[in-house]
Parts: structure tokens; C-alpha cells; sequence
């Protein structure tokens, strides 16, 4: 299971037979931040752009009119090889007049993503999932003070004629610890319902 992204934006440039090759790899949350990534930094005026992106389990590559599998997938591989995930990678290349066959494109691709991604910052991701509480209003202190005990990240909280309902998101290690608290600072009131998969993202 891939375990990192990327801390901050990385590049790594080769010359290969007078061609440039010029990776530049970024931490993404979505395929469209990865498009986007692509689009930004992308050369319009060189020969190729050709990219891939992981974010858990989607992935997509673009040979960008390189011969089929020599370049997108190449770069996948590095990604995955790197043991990364959430990242996206878009290597340019300037054509320099000398024709590098299949392997030889396979190599520059996949090794200038590489080589990228072995320099680059990298940051844990940690697993997460979504937590909804609800509470009668008489323990709205305590339930706040056990969220905030464990780091949890208030994504929407609301009150009714029942009392208070807070949804939240966490590192699922933390997960049991909070309800353990949560049932005995509020005396088992409180109603604890975990959402389904866990996800990751950065820590």
C-alpha cells in the first residue's frame, strides 16, 4: 500500500541524445488537479507532454504521441515504484534530432520520473475516515473536549430539538480512543456512527 505523496512540487531534467527530457512531478488531492497540473506546466511549444497520475486507486497515463507504452506507462511505473500515491507527472521532452527506439524512450521517460520522485520531499499520508456524533446539548462541552484531545477535524456541526450533531474526519487509529472517551464523558449518551471505507490523505 502505497504509504506517501509528495511534500511540495519537485522537476528533474536529463539530456538523452540531444533530446531534453524535463519531469516535474506534484502531490494531488484529484484527476482534475492532476489535469490541471498538466495544463499549467506543460510546454505547448515541445515536442511531447506526456503524463500519469496515481491517486489510490485511479490512475491515467498520456503518451502524447509517443509510440504506444513508452512513455505514459513508464512514468506510471515510477510513480509506483516509488511507492507514492496523490502524486501526478508530466515529463516534456524537446526532440533533438536522434531517434532513441522504444527502449531508449522507455528509459529517458521512466527514468526521468524517477529520478524525480527518489529526489523529491516526500509526506506520510495517513488513513482517515468520517465520524458522525450526536449528543444530547447538556454534553456539548465534553464532546468538544474529547474532539479536540484527539485531533478530530470538524467538518459540519448542527443542533436540533435533540441536541448537537457533529461530523468529523480522523486518523482512523485515533478512532476508538474517541468513542472510548466520547461514551465515558457523556455517560454512553452520545451516538457514535463510523462511515464506511477509510481514505487517505496527507498527515
Amino acid at each position: 500500500m502505497s504509504q506517501d505523496t509528495l511534500a511540495t512540487r519537485a522537476s528533474h531534467s536529463i539530456d538523452v541524445k540531444h533530446s531534453r527530457f524535463l519531469a516535474q512531478a506534484a502531490p494531488v488531492d484529484s484527476p482534475d488537479a492532476a489535469l490541471a497540473f498538466f495544463a499549467e506546466v506543460g510546454d505547448p511549444a515541445a515536442t511531447h507532454n506526456c503524463w500519469a497520475y496515481r491517486i489510490g486507486s485511479e490512475y491515467r497515463f498520456n503518451d502524447d504521441g509517443e509510440p504506444g507504452g513508452t512513455a505514459g506507462r513508464p512514468i506510471l511505473a515510477a510513480i509506483e515504484g516509488q511507492g507514492l500515491d496523490r502524486v501526478a507527472v508530466v515529463v516534456t521532452r524537446w526532440y533533438g534530432g536522434i531517434k532513441l527506439g522504444a527502449g531508449g524512450l522507455v528509459r529517458a521517460y521512466g527514468g526521468a520520473a524517477a529520478e524525480c520522485l527518489r529526489t523529491a520531499a516526500r509526506q506520510p499520508l495517513v488513513a482517515v475516515c468520517e465520524v458522525h456524533v450526536a449528543y444530547p446539548f447538556e454534553d456539548t462541552g465534553a464532546v468538544h473536549a474529547a474532539l479536540a484531545a484527539h485531533d478530530a477535524e470538524k467538518l459540519d456541526e448542527r443542533f436540533d430539538a435533540g441536541g448537537g450533531h457533529v461530523h468529523l474526519r480522523l486518523p482512523v487509529d485515533r478512532v476508538d480512543a474517541l468513542v472510548d472517551q466520547l461514551r465515558d464523558a457523556t455517560r454512553d449518551r452520545a451516538r457514535v456512527r463510523i462511515e464506511g471505507d477509510a481514505s487517505t490523505q496527507p498527515l
